[in-house]
């Protein structure tokens, strides 16, 4: 096969591109509001909460978020296959936005309005269960595991989640916070649905992959399938009604005992899953090298999703924003990710192509090491800005900018790569399961993100929050760069 050809994506690639884009519209989209809704006034349409409590809530979902994919893998896995798993997760987030958007619009009744509002939350967290382990995983069934494109495949695919990134906080969250939260949910709402009409005229450019389990050559889903759809929607839509009824009709004790409970069950029946999945010493130590990349990816994110609470919050109070005598929206800032990955990824992507066919492309714990780096500097300039903000004076908002831009170089490093990675280590019984698996320790990581600034005063009072996150994410890189000579024989062949 000539270097051209090799460099030649499959049209599928495309096709999942463009829906992740208005997935990540969608999510972003309400990610931007969410923490400025809750801490905004009663009076001026939000929730009126505590900083401390709308970060919790924030972690807390954002937690669950990456939590439910673990269920939607292995469903996917066992009974629905990915396409079904993504139309289901489709609808479902697109009536979670809907109905943030109708909390807003039902203020007179605050009991409703409540009901309302975790209502979306839990319909987004069960949704993105279903859709976001297994659209990934299509775009790596599109690629042999030791294809040199693969890697540059979800680096394009990264940037179409950058694309509807950017667009989110722009429409969603000036809509929000200038014209109407229920505007701003609204819009997410109506990116969803375009992310399912998209993904149904593209369909048939898929290869065959991602159909239920036993059923191959097949270019489009039929009619009984949209049938098994309507049924796990119907499903999803009333486990979330029950969850809130059990939770106003018992003691906050016995639900947290619940909770734990299920939580113990659900770790017991993984653990009996990727059991059953693996086999042979090779299928094993690749299990293992997942493991370790899952806690390296833990220190990541549990400092770089500050980006929708504390720096969001930071944008909102302490950051001067107006440009040329026009206030921006604070929520604007979350696109500056966004915008630098999507200038950025294909120059990425090209490099790490460049590098393979030349044999000198740095392994996975090298680039993980490398993000983790590149993490720490970030918070090395976002402490400086948060002494700069002391006292009263709003500073420049080129300090949010660099920030950003720093960890976005990180992110390229790191996120992308992970994705492959798990495609490449996961057997091949259990790789959606695997891949709910990797988004479960970015649950822990968003979770720890959102309580973070709380625990800190708890355990260092009167610690820097931005100074810990330097500290640690140090801490991380440094522990990559050591492991690495023991991932690569983990790995075994999978560089």
């Amino acid at each position: 096969m000539a270097t051209t050809e090799k460099m030649t994506h499959p049209r599928g690639l495309y096709s999942l591109f463009f829906t992740e884009m208005w997935e990540r519209f969608s999510y972003y989209g309400m990610r931007a509001l969410l923490v400025l809704y809750l801490t905004t006034e009663y009076a001026n349409g939000g929730f009126g909460f505590e900083r401390a409590s709308a970060l919790e809530i924030y972690g807390i979902f954002t937690g669950l978020v990456y939590l439910t994919p673990i269920v939607g893998g292995m469903l996917a896995d066992k009974i629905l296959g990915q396409r079904r798993a993504i139309y289901a997760g489709g609808v479902l987030m697109a009536m979670g936005q809907f109905s943030l958007a109708a909390s807003h619009i039902y203020m007179a009744d605050a009991g409703q309005r409540e009901f309302l509002f975790y209502m979306g939350l839990g319909l987004l967290m069960v949704g993105n269960g279903f859709f976001k382990p297994n659209i990934s995983t299509i775009v790596g069934t599109l690629y042999t595991d030791n294809d040199p494109r693969k890697d540059s495949a979800f680096t394009i695919f990264y940037m179409g989640i950058n694309l509807g990134a950017f667009l989110a906080p722009i429409i969603c969250g000036t809509l929000g916070e200038q014209v109407g939260w229920k505007y701003g949910f609204g819009a997410a709402g109506v990116g969803m649905l375009l992310a399912c009409i998209w993904f149904y005229f593209e369909e048939n450019k898929l290869e065959g992959q991602g159909m239920p389990p036993g059923r191959t050559g097949e270019e489009r889903l039929v009619g009984k399938d949209f049938g098994v759809v309507a049924t796990y929607i119907a499903g999803s839509v009333a486990l979330v009604y029950g969850f809130l009824a059990l939770q106003a009709g018992i003691s906050e004790a016995a639900l947290s005992t619940v909770i734990q409970v299920v939580a113990v069950a659900g770790l017991l029946g993984l653990a009996y899953i990727i059991y059953n999945g693996t086999s042979g010493s090779e299928q094993w130590s690749r299990v293992g090298a997942i493991m370790i990349f899952a806690v390296a990816n833990i220190f990541f994110w549990s400092g770089f999703e500050q980006a929708g609470g504390t720096f969001n919050l930071f944008a909102a109070e302490e950051t001067n924003r107006s440009i040329f005598g026009y206030e921006v929206a604070a929520s604007l800032f979350q696109s500056v990710n966004a915008l630098a990955i999507f200038i950025f990824a294909p120059v990425i992507a090209s490099f790490w192509v460049s590098l393979a066919l030349r044999n000198r492309n740095p392994s996975t714990p090298a680039k993980f090491g490398l993000g983790l780096a590149l993490l720490s500097l970030g918070f090395v300039v976002m402490t400086l800005a948060s002494f700069a903000a002391e006292g009263e004076a709003l500073v420049s908002p080129m300090w949010l900018v660099g920030v950003y831009v720093l960890h976005t170089f990180g992110e390229l490093c790191l996120s992308p790569i992970g994705l492959s990675m798990i495609t490449k280590l996961a057997p091949p019984k259990i790789v959606s399961v695997m891949m709910g698996l990797w988004f479960a320790s970015m649950a822990l990581a968003n979770y720890m993100a959102g309580i973070m600034e709380s625990l800190l005063e708890k355990i260092f009072p009167g610690m820097n929050l931005f100074v810990f996150l330097t500290i640690t994410a140090a801490a991380g890189a440094l522990l990559m760069f050591a492991l690495t000579p023991l991932l690569r024989r983990l790995m075994r062949g999978i560089h």
